[in-house]
């Protein structure tokens, strides 16, 4: 006997976009404008917020996405196959930022992981700019940005820190846009770019 789930129009968009736009929110400011100075507890409290929040919020949003796309499939749209992929690894990213962050590891082991996300943020930027959503294609922007930047930091360029930070800033903002555009137009049945 088969069992049919009912397709679903609510895809968990908005936990992802709002955990990396918050862990954006914590972590760029003080990449951009050095506050709060780092020290230990500072690098603890980035650490814990890392993992707690772009990195489990991702995770999860990835997760469901992929087991609803899968086992269930109750997620049809194409698109969310990238989605899940990128919030999947973005969020298992953010547990390992994280967790250097709080043990104080050595960070210049993240210039190849810069170039992987590099690569996952074009290909997400391709995906969705492909299909014209626009404004998700903007995220992937945003990412390729930040781990450009953070390639340029892990080899060496002090300053490059300062713009990293100001790219997760930017699209930090962007994704608290999205967080809201998602919510209302499921919600409310407003038609807001997303």
């Amino acid at each position: 006997m088969d069992v049919i789930f009912p397709v679903s129009a609510y895809p968990p968009l908005a936990l992802g976009f709002f955990g990396l736009g918050t862990g954006y929110l914590i972590w760029g400011p003080q990449e951009l404008f050095g506050w709060p100075e780092r020290d230990e507890r500072v690098d603890r409290a980035l650490g814990t917020w890392g993992i707690w929040l772009p990195g489990f919020c991702q995770l999860l949003a990835g997760a469901i996405l992929f087991i609803g796309l899968t086992w269930f499939e109750v997620f049809k749209a194409p698109t969310l196959y990238m989605a899940a992929l990128a919030f999947s690894a973005y969020g298992i990213h953010w547990f390992a930022l994280g967790w250097d962050r709080y043990r104080g590891n050595d960070t210049r082991v993240n210039a190849g992981v810069s170039v992987a996300y590099m690569v996952l943020s074009a290909l997400g930027a391709t995906v969705f700019f492909a299909v014209n959503d626009w404004p998700v294609g903007i995220v992937f922007i945003g990412l390729f940005c930040v781990y450009a930047a953070k390639l340029v930091m892990s080899v060496g360029v002090p300053v490059a820190e300062r713009v990293m930070g100001l790219f997760r800033v930017l699209t930090a903002c962007w994704l608290m846009y999205l967080t809201f555009a998602v919510v209302v137009d499921f919600a409310l049945g407003y038609h807001w770019p997303t």
